[in-house]
């Protein structure tokens, strides 16, 4: 499904992947960890062809990623930070993503789950951050593909919402898709993870399941044993 060979990326002076290697295979939910500045967005947005690396190759689908746009057609990409047009009015951007993509009845169910239709004559600049993150999530799951990215999308969700979005994703994963997350929320992780990737300093620290990092740290939470990665690393 995606292959990193000896990723690299620098932005200035600041090696953000040095030589990373990753293989995410089809189907399942993983989970980039990794401290501030480890690099789990610049690697999301390489996969995403938004940040071009320095030396490295991507595959999407067995596709190269470099000059191939197609892949990203098969992508449901959910940003850390949605910036909206602030005058356009929820209904007005949901129905110009349908229009750009292709068209979804999906964004209905999507609008009741998470009680959006109050909203939906509003202008996205008049919404509440845990609001506009509903949007977000709407329009990041509306269409039906195989491949479902989402950065950091507990981002201010209310509790009801938050187990709203982890039964969403459990349903896509249900049906044989492969979701790739990034969240500072452990136990959001710890729940709805089968596998996690621990960045650390721009490289690949641990990659398996969670029960095997609680062995690997000899820690008896997940929650620990991510605790004594970074204080054995310094990080």
């Amino acid at each position: 499904m995606v292959s990193i060979e000896g990723l690299y990326k620098k932005f200035g002076k600041n090696q953000v992947l040095s030589g990373l290697d990753l293989t995410i295979n089809e189907g399942g939910i993983f989970a980039v960890l990794g401290p501030n500045g480890s690099g789990k967005t610049t690697l999301i947005k390489s996969i995403l062809g938004m940040v071009i690396p320095n030396k490295g190759e991507i595959k999407v689908f067995g596709e190269q990623v470099k000059k191939n746009s197609n892949y990203r057609h098969k992508i449901d990409y959910l940003p850390q930070i949605a910036n909206f047009p602030s005058n356009l009015k929820v209904k007005e951007l949901i129905k110009m993503i349908k229009d750009l993509r292709h068209n979804t009845n999906e964004d209905q169910r999507l609008i009741e789950l998470f009680k959006l239709e109050p909203f939906l004559d509003k202008k996205l600049g008049t919404l509440s951050g845990g609001t506009k993150q509903k949007v977000n999530i709407v329009l990041a799951f509306m269409f039906d593909s195989p491949l479902i990215i989402l950065d950091e999308p507990t981002t201010g969700l209310d509790p009801i919402s938050l187990i709203r979005l982890k039964d969403l994703i459990q349903a896509e994963k249900a049906k044989g898709k492969t979701i790739l997350i990034t969240s500072h929320i452990m136990s959001f992780v710890e729940k709805v993870s089968d596998e996690i990737v621990f960045l650390l300093e721009g490289k690949i620290y641990f990659k398996g399941s969670i029960s095997e990092l609680k062995t690997k740290t000899n820690q008896p939470d997940f929650e620990h044993a991510i605790a004594s990665i970074l204080i054995n690393n310094h990080a």
